[in-house]
């Protein structure tokens, strides 16, 4: 049985990406690490997973994703970006403005946050400082290749390992920006739960303001951690070409992954029901890769 540690930090006040200024909201994660200790005493080479838009640390694939790397001997680090609307446990989002407001960048500060707080804040004791590595899906390895790229951790980020990760952050036609500046907001449905949701214009300030800082294809040249790209050639959310995109971008060391036919999310969905063959490809590269640079 693996030891575990839930914890809630105190964001950073980045609800408005273009001004900095916001109300600080708080992250809510889980730290998991194994049972037995160390033969040396020290701390544990350390995974920390980054979900992606519309998903949560407890969505489908990110529980078993993280009891593999715990059983693998890593301490594990998931969490709620605080724009997800979501505490532990929610099935729902619970906080419509949290959602509404949220921004790239945030999710950026929020990853560097959970970076700098690994040991202290969170599981002291059970992580190595100098063995930190992140896996990020969809939107969150976004969030993670920047992170990988940011000056704090260029350097000392061991692995990083994105899953159907985006290749920009700019998904919509100049048509549906102009009436999204216009009106303020953008609705949104959420099909796993039928909420109506709403994108505020924080989202598209930030994008516009800070377009350089979320240059992924620019943060895929200056990270320097070994890379591992995963993503699905049936993928109907974000286009494979995406992928290639990066890897094309990417100074190495990276590998790119295509699993044939996979969709988004290797075939999981949320309530948990299984692994599926193209999930089982894409957690079984990801920890060996994170065996390999990691630890």
């Amino acid at each position: 049985m693996d030891h575990q540690q839930t914890f809630v930090l105190d964001g950073d006040s980045t609800a408005d990406g273009a001004s900095g200024k916001g109300t600080p909201r708080k992250i809510y994660g889980i730290a998991q690490w194994p049972a037995t200790p160390t033969t040396s005493g020290a701390g544990r080479p350390t995974i920390v997973i980054c979900h992606g838009f519309k998903g949560f640390m407890e969505w489908g694939f990110f529980p078993p994703l993280a009891d593999l790397l715990v059983e693998r001997g890593f301490t594990v680090i998931r969490f709620n970006y605080s724009g997800s609307g979501m505490q532990p446990g929610d099935e729902l989002v619970t906080d419509p403005g949290a959602f509404r407001s949220n921004t790239f960048s945030q999710e950026l500060a929020e990853t560097l946050h959970v970076l700098r707080a690994a040991g202290h804040e969170i599981a002291p004791r059970h992580v190595d400082r100098e063995r930190l590595a992140l896996v990020g899906h969809s939107r969150g390895g976004g969030a993670s290749l920047l992170a990988a790229a940011h000056p704090e951790f260029r350097d000392h980020l061991r692995a990083l390992v994105t899953w159907a990760g985006v290749g920009t952050f700019d998904r919509f036609g100049e048509a549906a920006k102009d009436q999204w500046r216009q009106h303020g907001a953008v609705p949104l449905s959420n099909a796993r739960t039928g909420q109506e949701l709403e994108l505020g214009i924080e989202l598209m300030t930030d994008l516009d303001h800070n377009r350089a800082a979320l240059d992924l294809q620019a943060a895929a040249t200056e990270r320097r951690a070994p890379w591992l790209i995963v993503h699905g050639s049936g993928d109907e959310t974000v286009p494979v070409t995406e992928a290639r995109d990066l890897d094309r971008a990417a100074r190495a060391p990276r590998e790119l992954l295509v699993i044939e036919g996979a969709g988004h999310t290797f075939g999981a969905k949320h309530p948990f029901a299984g692994p599926t063959p193209d999930l089982i490809t894409a957690m079984n590269a990801t920890q060996t890769w994170l065996r390999r640079h990691v630890g």
